[in-house]
């Protein structure tokens, strides 16, 4: 395995106060010391996983052509649809004046991934863009299912979080989450020769933090992910792939929420560390397909300081700020 902790979840959904709390403390004080956490035994059936894995295949397994029949709409403000390697460029970077020159040089390196962002179709200023219906039938019937399920074990989690952190209600923080403003991603690297990562001709995806408040993902077995050892600086362990484990990590804004209580930790795709993730003479990587599910707050919400997170000696370190600024920052230097 690696440093990155386990929490048995099972006993959160039980009428034991004393074993929920204990999920809660176990789940906060992993987000507190590394940021990520595995979460066994959920809410999510693994054959409801494995299901999703196969539709991305399948998504995936489309020609280019008839995947453009659901396109990424230009610029950045809307985040749905098919991107194409070399659309989006993941960085920390936010947007500022002057911003030319430091997006030309963050895409002298091109992202070799790509992917399909799916949302609620009640959001009606991230409209979803689906391909038709005789390309993949029943795709979009399981994928909107899917993101509801996904919404309810998120709502969990954010519940046991709130626990954990000491708030007075547990419905804190899922009451400024409606659902709407969340994302479910597919996503597929290519195979691709070792050595142009290597040389840092292209990446798989760079170093960065979510803009979410939680992001929980899915992998499959090729591996990969790798996060940042918060004791080391700069050191990056692997997240081992574990079967239909959710890898939960904290998003910027519930870091802001919890004035760095909860740590949002860089995290980044690159070369498997195994050797069987290669093959042939050119070490060609092994294609990987991962699913994330991004939790965000509705643009209007405020992110400010949580209560339980601030005193005299503890003062708020961030100036308030909505959902929807937060995200212009960032998306705008994504697209």
């Amino acid at each position: 395995m690696s440093n990155i902790p386990i929490v048995d979840f099972s006993a959160w959904n039980s009428s034991d106060t004393s074993a929920r709390l204990r999920v809660a403390k176990e789940l906060v004080k992993a987000s507190k010391e590394v940021g990520f956490v595995y979460i066994v035994n959920h809410a999510l059936p693994d054959a409801l996983l494995d299901e999703a894995f196969d539709w991305s295949r399948r998504f995936f397994a489309l020609s280019q052509e008839d995947k453009f029949k659901a396109p990424h709409p230009k610029g950045w403000a809307v985040h749905r649809g098919y991107s194409w390697p070399g659309l989006e460029k993941v960085s920390q970077a936010m947007s500022e004046e002057n911003d030319e020159e430091r997006i030309e040089k963050l895409r002298e390196v091109t992202d070799y991934k790509e992917s399909y962002d799916i949302g609620s179709d009640e959001n009606k200023d991230q409209p979803n863009q689906w391909i038709p219906e005789d390309l993949l039938p029943e795709f979009r019937v399981f994928m909107t299912r899917f993101y509801w399920e996904c919404f309810g074990a998120a709502s969990d989690i954010m519940r046991a979080l709130a626990v954990g952190i000491g708030l007075d209600d547990e419905e804190h923080l899922v009451k400024r989450h409606s659902g709407h403003n969340n994302q479910l991603r597919l996503l597929h690297y290519p195979p691709i020769p070792a050595g142009t990562l290597e040389s840092e001709a292209m990446s798989r995806m760079p170093a960065h933090t979510d803009w979410s408040s939680m992001t929980m993902l899915f992998q499959d077995d090729c591996g990969g992910l790798e996060v940042e050892d918060p004791s080391q600086p700069g050191t990056f362990i692997p997240a081992t792939p574990v079967k239909n484990a959710i890898i939960m990590n904290v998003g910027d804004l519930l870091q802001r929420w919890s004035n760095d209580y909860l740590r949002s930790t860089n995290h980044r795709v690159g070369l498997p560390r195994l050797s069987d993730r290669f093959t042939g003479a050119s070490r060609m990587t092994r294609e990987r397909y991962s699913i994330p599910y991004f939790l965000a707050p509705d643009p209007t919400t405020l992110i400010e300081c949580l209560p339980a997170c601030t005193n005299r000696d503890n003062p708020a370190k961030y100036e308030p700020i909505t959902q929807g600024d937060y995200n212009r920052m960032r998306a705008s230097m994504q697209y």
